[in-house]
């Protein structure tokens, strides 16, 4: 859905919409506080719901056919079902796992459950912030982030929601 243009936008309130977040509460220092919280966008489950429709397919047509070939497409219906629960229970994972958050201090980007990948950049080392939408993109509100240092950058952060709200953090002093 496109936003009104008309309209200014609303504040973006971290807090409110997806409560806490570990890491960045762990690592906050005396002053510093939190601006924006990016996630990743639902866009990422999209695989596993395509695979769990097929494999509906497959289900309802293996039980209105008692044939040979109604036999194999329950059997496919079933193993495709797995891969989709498989699938959705790893992108819901990576999605709690990755954190983006905004502080008035600095950028935090961490990834990872037993081995972490964080990458922090101070707000006075950012030149740049990038934001790449695709048509899809734009419609279901979604796009890459790429934060441009001095000397370093976090690397492009795809599918995150609301890139926007959250590259308007960032650049916000």
């Amino acid at each position: 859905m496109l936003r009104d243009r008309t309209r200014p936008a609303q504040p973006f309130s971290p807090a409110s919409r997806w409560g806490a977040v570990a890491y960045v509460n762990s690592v906050l220092q005396p002053g510093e506080t939190l601006k924006a919280i990016g996630r990743l966008h639902w866009i990422n489950y999209l695989k596993a719901f395509l695979l769990l429709a097929i494999a509906g397919v497959c289900l309802l047509y293996g039980q209105q056919e008692a044939t040979r070939i109604g036999r194999v497409a329950t059997y496919v219906g079933w193993l495709l079902l797995v891969l989709a629960v498989v699938l959705l229970l790893g992108a819901w994972f990576t999605r709690q796992m990755t954190e983006l958050s905004v502080t008035n201090y600095r950028v935090i980007y961490k990834t990872g459950f037993i081995r972490h990948h964080t990458v922090e950049m101070n707000m006075d080392k950012v030149e740049t912030v990038n934001v790449d939408q695709s048509i899809l993109g734009r419609i279901l509100g979604y796009g890459t982030i790429h934060v441009l240092g001095t000397g370093q950058g976090i690397e492009g952060l795809s599918r995150i929601a609301e890139p926007i709200n959250l590259r308007n953090a960032i650049t916000a002093r």
